[in-house]
């Protein structure tokens, strides 16, 4: 009975949150079809296939801590890994959502510059890791200390303004194969997390 009732709550909410942005896009004058427009068409199979690829791993983090996050709740609420996972996934969600929906270049229309945007991304992990630094110490952060250091260095090469297509290889590839190991890192931390929490479960110890 608990579960039909989060599930309609979750489509109730769901409904509500779409009429309220229809009702405020039609204040604006907007279009509503613009809301289910299908995204861009490639010409070609290559054009964007390694940026699609990326916001694709983008998205496992965030949906491997959520769910993760969800069982340890249910087999051991009081587990000292849960916040951490949620955090996890709080933390690489706000980075997807600003992939998906290019929050930084809406931003850079008021006023606000992308440069000033992303000095965020370094405060954020930085409180993350100060905040969780035994959590972090207990997993393999060799991996996830590479994933970070090669997205700095792409949004180095994003932030010198060079164009052509080096630049862009400079700039996508460390950026595609540090999202990679962030994907593998979290895969890797949230299936050891569950592991450990299933063999400590009281109904484990019983049995």
């Amino acid at each position: 009975m608990t579960n039909f009732r989060s599930f309609f709550w979750v489509n109730a909410l769901s409904l509500l949150s779409v009429a309220v942005l229809i009702v405020c896009l039609k204040s604006l004058g907007e279009p509503l079809e613009e809301l289910f427009m299908p995204p861009v068409a490639s010409t070609s199979i290559e054009e964007r296939l390694l940026t699609y690829i990326f916001q694709i791993l983008c998205s496992v983090p965030v949906v491997v801590c959520g769910f993760t996050w969800g069982l340890l709740r249910t087999i051991q609420p009081g587990y000292k890994q849960n916040l951490f996972i949620l955090w996890s996934g709080i933390i690489t969600g706000g980075y997807l959502l600003d992939e998906i929906f290019r929050i930084h270049v809406f931003l850079e229309r008021t006023g606000v510059s992308k440069l000033m945007f992303v000095s965020l991304y370094p405060i954020a992990v930085l409180g993350y890791a100060l905040f969780f630094k035994r959590e972090l110490q207990a997993t393999p952060y060799s991996l996830l200390l590479t994933s970070i250091t090669l997205f700095f260095l792409a949004l180095a090469v994003d932030q010198s303004h060079l164009g052509g297509s080096v630049p862009s290889l400079l700039e996508g590839i460390p950026k595609l194969f540090s999202e990679i190991n962030i994907a593998l890192y979290f895969w890797y931390i949230c299936q050891q997390a569950v592991m450990r929490s299933l063999a400590s479960s009281p109904d484990k110890q019983n049995s």
